[in-house]
């Protein structure tokens, strides 16, 4: 029976032959070392993805947490901001070393944001770079994948496995 597709025949099925190309036509494993090694190279870029989606967590909740520990520090009397954090009940009351001296009429309130936190390029860019990395390192896997080489695909899902097993607990954020 002829193709109707019009294709060489590979189509959707997978194969286990060892002569898979991996990103470019100067990657083919040649023996079954080669094949190996292209192997566990997917197996540690697995990994590493997963490794960096942990890093990021990491970050994010440090940012977070940098941002909702940012202080502000009013003297009593001084500019209608005081007034609106005065009244705040989640203000506490305490002294200030200024270059003016000790100031004893402070209020130091932390900030309780609820929704998203300030743009800052200290944080958006180093963000935006890393996510940047994460998609291509997971478009590199997933390039992989679509050899539809048996032996390629086994090898992202347990460089996954390995990846998650190692830095698996701190991905976890209750706030994703």
């Amino acid at each position: 029976m002829a193709h109707s597709s019009g294709s060489s025949g590979h189509g959707s099925i997978f194969t286990n032959s060892r002569d898979t190309p991996l990103y470019s036509s100067n990657w083919v494993p040649s023996s079954a070392g080669g094949y190996a090694g292209t192997c566990i190279f997917l197996i540690v870029l697995a990994s590493v993805l997963r490794c960096l989606v942990a890093f990021k967590t990491v970050l994010e909740q440090r940012w977070l947490a940098q941002a909702r520990c940012r202080r502000y520090v009013v003297v009593k009397g001084r500019g209608t901001e005081a007034g609106k954090i005065e009244s705040d009940p989640a203000a506490k009351a305490g002294a200030l070393i200024t270059t003016n001296g000790v100031e004893e009429n402070v209020k130091i309130v932390q900030s309780n944001n609820e929704g998203a936190i300030p743009f800052r390029l200290s944080i958006d860019i180093p963000r935006a770079s890393l996510v940047t990395v994460i998609t291509g390192v997971a478009y590199l896997l997933m390039l992989a994948v679509m050899t539809m080489n048996v032996g390629y695909f086994s090898s992202v899902l347990a460089g996954t496995f390995v990846g998650e097993l190692a830095v698996g607990r701190y991905a976890q954020w209750e706030d994703h």
